[in-house]
């Protein structure tokens, strides 16, 4: 069966059976997209507009604007007071205003991404405190990093893993990938009772996981600088 995928960074992708050979597969993939040419355009374009919108806030720079909980915030770089050793970064309503260390030779998304990493263990720390007990699990341990293709993972030796970027999403879509690998912990697999699990936290699980899936290429380049 043949398959179409428009992928952020790749484009357009698709995938042919492994037992059709390189003309024929060359062949039908033509064939196959151009029966689905306005279906490609409309997401192709779709997809420009997300990389113009994700472009013209800047990215990780003084200036530029970046969404952190799930709502843009400006960058702002300024000097650290004197005396201070490290860099920091301090959060306010629209404004993230990184306080620069001179001897710190690190850029400004760099200082803004480890900061980034620090709020998202603690936000995803405190979801998990929150939800763990109730559904009666407890992770061995937590690991944040930064996946392509999904947002958490769970294994059954009790490890969870999660994407940092999360702390850029709105609260509640952090909370339900939370509760979606808490949930794994006690279900592997996607049947009912998996669900009703996740529902038993999440009513609006589905509301959420939509939103990761739209708003994914704005996660994964936000602070990219063009």
């Amino acid at each position: 069966m043949l398959r179409v995928v428009i992928h952020p960074d790749r484009g357009v992708v698709v995938t042919v059976p492994a037992r059709t050979v390189r003309p024929e597969h060359e062949r039908r993939a033509a064939a196959f997209l151009a029966e689905r040419e306005p279906w490609v355009r409309k997401h192709l374009g779709h997809q420009a507009e997300v990389a113009r919108r994700i472009a013209s806030r800047g990215g990780a720079r003084d200036g530029g604007s970046i969404p952190f909980r799930g709502r843009l915030h400006r960058i702002s770089v300024v000097p650290a007071v004197s005396g201070v050793r490290r860099s920091d970064v301090v959060a306010f309503d629209d404004e993230l205003v990184i306080h620069r260390v001179g001897a710190d030779r690190r850029a400004d998304g760099a200082i803004l991404e480890a900061w980034l990493k620090d709020e998202a263990r603690r936000e995803i720390g405190a979801s998990i405190d929150q939800h763990a007990a109730p559904l009666a699990v407890t992770p061995k341990a937590v690991t944040l990093r930064d996946p392509r293709t999904r947002w958490g993972s769970a294994a059954r030796t009790g490890r969870l893993s999660f994407s940092w970027r999360l702390i850029l999403a709105p609260p509640e879509a952090l909370d339900t990938v939370v509760v979606h690998e808490l949930a794994h912990l006690r279900v592997f697999g996607h049947g009912p009772r998996f669900w009703a699990l996740v529902m038993s936290r999440r009513a609006d699980h589905r509301v959420w996981r939509r939103w990761l899936h739209d708003h994914s290429a704005e996660l994964h380049h936000a602070l990219t600088i063009v």
